[in-house]
């Protein structure tokens, strides 16, 4: 039984990284697709627009909460929600799972080779993990039925999408009644951070919830993006029940 608690009627996941885990080895023994999101606040905000992404989380088998500001907007309105779980460390678990089970993963996303950078360090610490194959994100609209039809062919048992929210979500949701894999997860920049072409903020801004802080003084120019985060916290303050 998921224990899952509301935040601007977008359902999050409650839980440890180890909660997450289990769920995932559950899934991963089911039929059928099971999507998992990682929802961090801008998600959130967006899902206030974009209802289409808002219905994909609501039927999502697994959304953690990939966002500090979603802890904080839980501790204020006092929802339960005691602790981060972030996506990389999520696809960090799965990967240590998929290499103890002999499982095949097929990595979906990013610039031209980073996915083909990912495996090769991928395997470099999980050697058992079995490669079922990569494609980056820059295709055109007309291929993707056969860029899907070319991973059904070979059934990965894990598919990770890394095309950027709200889209890496929207293109799961799209193909999961044909898709032939356990269990696909958007993981957005972590195929970045396993190629080596992005690095994760030190571990003291990991701990403080302050990796929002490092990105925008290692890329500044996201700024706007950063904005969200404010605005987040004056509606959870001001809105009476979120």
């Amino acid at each position: 039984m998921r224990n899952v608690v509301h935040i601007m009627g977008v359902p999050i996941d409650k839980g440890s990284l180890v909660d997450a885990t289990n769920r995932i080895k559950e899934l991963l023994d089911k039929d059928g697709c099971s999507q998992v999101v990682t929802p961090n606040t801008e998600i959130v905000m967006v899902a206030q627009e974009d209802k289409d992404l808002l219905k994909i989380i609501k039927e999502a088998d697994l959304v953690i909460p990939d966002g500090i500001g979603l802890v904080y907007a839980s501790k204020i309105k006092k929802k339960g929600l005691t602790q981060r779980v972030t996506g990389v460390d999520l696809m960090a678990q799965i990967l240590k799972y998929c290499n103890e089970e002999e499982k095949s993963i097929y990595l979906f996303g990013g610039k031209p080779n980073v996915a083909n950078m990912a495996a090769e360090n991928i395997l470099k610490k999980f050697p058992n993990i079995k490669i079922a194959g990569t494609q980056d994100g820059y295709y055109k609209i007309q291929d993707e039925e056969k860029i899907i039809d070319r991973i059904n062919e070979i059934k990965p048992d894990v598919l990770f999408t890394a095309l950027g929210a709200p889209r890496q979500e929207k293109l799961i949701y799209k193909y999961k009644d044909i898709l032939k894999v356990k269990l696909a997860a958007g993981v957005g920049g972590s195929v970045d951070i396993w190629a080596g072409t992005a690095k994760r903020a030190p571990e003291i801004y990991q701990k403080l919830g302050l990796e929002w802080f490092y990105r925008l003084m290692k890329e500044p120019w996201r700024y706007k993006r950063m904005l969200v985060l404010p605005k987040f916290m004056i509606k959870v303050i001001l809105t009476k029940d979120i």
